[in-house]
């Protein structure tokens, strides 16, 4: 609290001089003890010292579940075609606070699940859709994941009424696979199986920058050079799922962004035509970029004001709809 804007003590300590602040009388007037942090945490002060902290990572004792819960054998419990149905009847129920786009949420539903898909890399076998990780930050606060809470929301009264029985992991992907069925696609089937994670991943490395779609370069040995960028990296900048659709560097140059491309999705396991087909066939249906002020775009979920936990992204544009 104390190192931020809001949180400083409001007594100017400048006033004061050497001697003046450590008398009593000098003493600044304002009771500190109250701060809920400190210049420096515990490896601040001792960076050598052993950080056991990840061990605690998803452990049993945290875990919401019971702790002899097993996926598998819930699944077994699940009546898949009576979820597909459910899934299916939501694609065009559109609901009046977020209006599905020309009264279907495929588009959506495809962008939510790619998105949650699209974060893998091979370098580390990090990321990707097997986990629900796309509900926690940084995932639920990128740039490229704006509104997409929007998407989960439709999905959670079908999520509440199956429960455990179905993992928030499966459900985003199942979600993406019906809405392509939904739209006259024949797929190759689905498979069930990927766990939950409860809480945001603290040993995932997204990359240094310290801000939203920092420009690429520091990505890059060379930015002329797609292959240079750093390990186990694969989106082009911070808060993005890959490319940058208005180009490198938001500066259109299509031979330098299909550069880009090719790499990135190298990384992300598929070969040219895997990318051809993701790309093209993922923004041939729905609306799934939109068109509205991004100044009048609220915080993003992690950051907004405590009456707006869990709430998702909001937006000030016109109705805030859609």
């Amino acid at each position: 609290m104390r190192n931020s804007k809001e949180g400083k003590c409001p007594v100017d300590h400048s006033q004061f001089t050497k001697k003046e602040a450590t008398n009593e009388a000098g003493k600044c007037p304002v009771m500190h003890g109250g701060n809920t942090s400190s210049d420096k945490s515990v490896m601040d002060w001792w960076p050598k010292a052993l950080n056991l902290d990840i061990l605690h990572q998803h452990d049993t004792k945290t875990n919401p579940l019971k702790t002899n819960f097993n996926y598998r054998e819930e699944l077994k419990k699940l009546d898949v075609e009576a979820l597909k149905k459910d899934v299916n009847n939501l694609m065009t129920d559109s609901q009046e606070w977020w209006p599905a786009d020309w009264g279907h949420y495929g588009g959506l539903m495809i962008r939510m699940a790619w998105h949650s898909a699209g974060t893998y890399r091979t370098a580390d076998g990090r990321g990707g859709g097997g986990t629900g990780n796309q509900r926690f930050a940084p995932l639920n606060s990128w740039p490229d994941n704006v509104n997409l809470d929007k998407a989960r929301r439709l999905l959670w009264p079908i999520k509440k009424k199956y429960g455990n029985k179905v993992s928030w992991a499966d459900l985003i992907i199942l979600a993406g696979t019906i809405a392509y069925e939904n739209m006259g696609l024949k797929t190759f089937g689905f498979a069930f199986g990927r766990e939950d994670i409860w809480h945001p991943e603290q040993d995932i490395y997204w990359g240094a920058e310290k801000e939203w779609l920092a420009p690429s370069d520091s990505r890059y040995g060379n930015l002329e050079n797609p292959s240079t960028m750093e390990n186990p990296l694969a989106a082009v900048q911070m808060g993005l799922i890959y490319v940058n659709p208005e180009g490198v560097n938001g500066v259109p140059d299509p031979l330098k962004t299909a550069e880009q491309v090719r790499e990135t999705f190298v990384r992300m396991a598929m070969n040219d035509e895997e990318t051809v087909a993701l790309t093209a066939g993922g923004h041939t249906v729905g609306k799934t970029h939109g068109n509205g002020d991004a100044s009048k775009l609220g915080p993003v979920p992690e950051a907004a004001e405590l009456e707006e936990q869990g709430l998702g992204w909001h937006n000030n544009q016109k109705s805030g709809k859609g």
